[in-house]
């Protein structure tokens, strides 16, 4: 019988157990967040570790995005990649752009006065160079990492995929991996490190920012963590089921990993051992959560909770815009009344929540249901068929 390939739409792509780990994603960051504008104390070992879920994101991302290209390569045919290119943008720009435009536009609402040029913005570039931590829209490096993902992993797979080899593949993954290392560990050493001023060997905030958290070959290993473990569910489905049969120790094992990577880091600011091996060691940890959130067997994943699908769904718009209001509520903040003043956190969190809503409905919104007529739904995943009784899912 002739094999053919034919376009259907699965019942439902919103898996309950992803949906939870980019609602604990987005609310960890922004209980992070939250503490540099004095809403909430940092003494809090949840908060003060609440930059590891950028971590979370990258390793989901790493897991869809790679799933979606590498799917049609198995099946024998390159994925679309005008389609591709043309889902991404429309999925990432439209309310990036609302904010940057924001930024510039309208200066009183940044949270800080200093801002990376405009220019940087527009080219996802704002992650390179003298990043500092004290300028305004800086958590927008990690969508430059995103972006800079996915303009060049589409190449990579396609130059893969010319002479396919399991040893090519894992010595990609191996170079990749060993680049955050001894990058991060040459800048740490020839850049970072200051011991003239610190006998501890601690590294300036400043430099450590720049030229280890920031920089995009230095934080790839929650995307390659995502890919590696997409790339087994798609070309090694036996390993996949051995590991989807343990969902739950996989997910107790990844929250353990993640706990030890916190010890291990003791602050963002790590030293020399942590800032080499802490990213992999929390990379492989968030990617042991994902394997368990995509399993429908898993405690992650059995249950949906109520509105965790609503705050998965704007994660984006909320990641977006909510630093604006926590800066908002900062400087407003010492004008109420004290009983109020006590409220700042909620009150914060709320205003975040309403904006991220009206960002989301207002443009990110319109411009997914455009998204949707390129192919599928931005709710329900294109699915491909070898046979009329094969689905496998590729968005």
């Amino acid at each position: 019988m002739e094999t053919q390939v034919v376009v259907t739409r699965a019942a439902s792509t919103r898996l309950p157990g992803l949906d939870l780990l980019r609602a604990v994603a987005i609310s960890w960051v922004m209980a992070y967040h939250a503490s540099s504008f004095g809403l909430i104390s940092r003494d809090f070992w949840i908060v003060k570790f609440g930059w590891m879920g950028v971590d979370l994101f990258f390793a989901l991302s790493g897991f869809l995005i790679a799933g979606q290209l590498l799917r049609p390569w198995a099946h024998g045919y390159p994925p679309n990649y005008l389609r591709f290119f043309a889902r991404r943008l429309l999925r990432t720009l439209p309310a990036y752009l609302v904010v940057v435009a924001l930024c510039f536009m309208f200066p009183i609402v940044r949270e800080r006065p200093a801002i990376q040029p405009l220019w940087q913005f527009l080219t996802f570039t704002q992650n390179f160079g003298d990043v500092s931590p004290l300028k305004a829209f800086s958590h927008a490096w990690s969508l430059c990492v995103e972006e800079q993902f996915y303009l060049t992993f589409p190449g990579i797979v396609a130059i893969l995929a010319v002479r396919p080899q399991p040893a090519k593949v894992v010595g990609v993954f191996i170079a990749v991996l060993m680049l955050g290392i001894v990058s991060r560990g040459y800048f740490w050493l020839t850049d970072v490190a200051q011991p003239q001023f610190d006998p501890t060997g601690l590294p300036n905030l400043g430099h450590y920012m720049t030229l280890i958290y920031y920089p995009t070959w230095a934080r790839l290993d929650g995307l390659l963590a995502g890919a590696g473990i997409a790339a087994i569910q798609i070309f090694r489905p036996t390993w996949w089921q051995v590991l989807t049969a343990r969902a739950n120790l996989l997910a107790g094992a990844g929250l353990v990993g993640v706990i030890v990577s916190a010890i291990f880091f003791q602050d963002m600011i790590a030293k020399f051992l942590p800032a080499l091996f802490g990213f992999p060691l929390l990379a492989g940890s968030m990617a042991l959560l994902v394997v368990a959130g995509s399993d429908d067997r898993s405690l992650i994943g059995r249950y949906s909770v109520p509105g965790v699908r609503a705050l998965a769904a704007g994660a984006y718009s909320l990641y977006l815009s909510h630093k604006m209001i926590f800066h908002a509520v900062e400087s407003l903040a010492p004008w109420w009344p004290q009983p109020v003043q006590a409220l700042s956190l909620s009150i914060g969190l709320v205003a975040a929540l309403l904006a991220g809503a009206l960002l989301y409905w207002l443009v990110e919104r319109p411009f997914l249901k455009l998204r949707d007529r390129l192919h599928g739904s931005s709710n329900v995943a294109p699915t491909v068929e070898l046979t009329a009784s094969t689905p496998l899912k590729i968005g």
